[in-house]
């Protein structure tokens, strides 16, 4: 029995479904979770199906969270889309289940679940949603809104096909998403558009960033910056590609500081793996898209000069 069809015979077995996903979601966290959750209920009308943490308002035009109580977990199935380790998922209730299936694309070096699927060379978890209606022969049949879900979340983890996990399977899985009815160009513009303060925030980063000799590029956005731009956390995400589009940059960091005073490293990279340097900062990843954090800014000047040395050492030809 392969596993896809394992899973779906537990999501036939069972009547109450929970689907959870990480925190601080991208489009990829939220279109897997709410696109599968999305596709049971299409074909599972009578089961109770549950899509679980923080409501993201940038996202919310993909979907939106529900709130459960704890009783709902007695008896039920819990899924995690898009998730590492249990430390990130969103919503810590997702223990209180009966059985549980992990679904994931990143590197499977916390493999929890009763069922682990994980497939590090898929492109995004959105696929792998895909890949499981697909292995289930005609089983799942997937509805409009889910196929648009799913379409963004690909779109999204991809950087609209231009990441190195784009390979000719997943624009098969585009093209089969986009026989759907729904307009995949407005997906595309809603995931290339940023607001008013994001665009100034973007000429901040480009007139103060630093760039190495080696090629490794870097800036701290202090809060003090954040206020200025009236910025949250959540909405650099489309900060974090601008430094990797400067042809001599290899590999870059955004360090973002928090409310609290600590910082959250956004780490991306053209060609040398940095997931490795992640996990020396409480992080982790993708080989070359990763995100870390450190308690305070004591150690920036640390890692910056490791994020050189990467780069220093870096011996094939970048992206670009």
């Amino acid at each position: 029995m392969s596993i896809e069809t394992n899973i779906f015979e537990q999501v036939e077995k069972y009547e109450t479904i929970i689907i959870h996903r990480h925190q601080r979601p991208d489009p990829d966290a939220y279109g897997s979770q709410c696109g599968l959750a999305a596709i049971i209920r299409s074909n599972f009308p009578g089961k109770k199906v549950y899509q679980v943490g923080e409501n993201v308002h940038g996202l919310a035009w993909i979907a939106e969270q529900e709130k459960i109580e704890d009783d709902v977990y007695k008896d039920a199935l819990v899924i995690v889309t898009d998730t590492a380790n249990q430390p990130r998922i969103d919503d810590k209730r997702y223990a209180k289940g009966k059985f549980l299936i992990k679904i994931d694309h990143h590197p499977n070096e916390d493999p929890y679940g009763d069922i682990c699927w994980v497939n590090s060379h898929a492109s995004s978890c959105s696929e792998m949603i895909m890949d499981l209606v697909n292995a289930v022969g005609g089983q799942l049949s997937v509805p409009d809104d889910a196929a648009r879900m799913l379409y963004a979340g690909l779109v999204g983890d991809t950087g609209r096909f231009m990441y190195d996990a784009t390979t000719p399977h997943t624009m098969r899985i585009a093209s089969q998403l986009m026989e759907h009815n729904f307009a995949a160009a407005v997906i595309n513009q809603k995931l290339d558009s940023i607001a008013l303060p994001v665009a100034r925030l973007a000429a901040y980063v480009y007139e103060n960033m630093t760039i190495t000799k080696n090629g490794a590029a870097y800036i701290v956005l202090a809060r003090e910056v954040m206020e200025k731009f009236e910025i949250k956390d959540a909405s650099t995400a489309p900060i974090v590609p601008l430094l990797g589009k400067i042809v001599e940059v290899k590999c870059w960091t955004i360090l973002v500081q928090q409310k609290d005073g600590s910082f959250r490293l956004r780490i991306r990279s053209k060609g040398p793996v940095i997931n490795e340097l992640a996990k020396e900062y409480a992080g982790g990843g993708h080989p070359l898209a990763s995100g870390a954090f450190m308690p305070d800014g004591e150690k920036i000047p640390e890692y910056i000069k490791k994020l050189d040395a990467i780069a220093a050492s870096y011996t094939g030809e970048s992206n670009d």
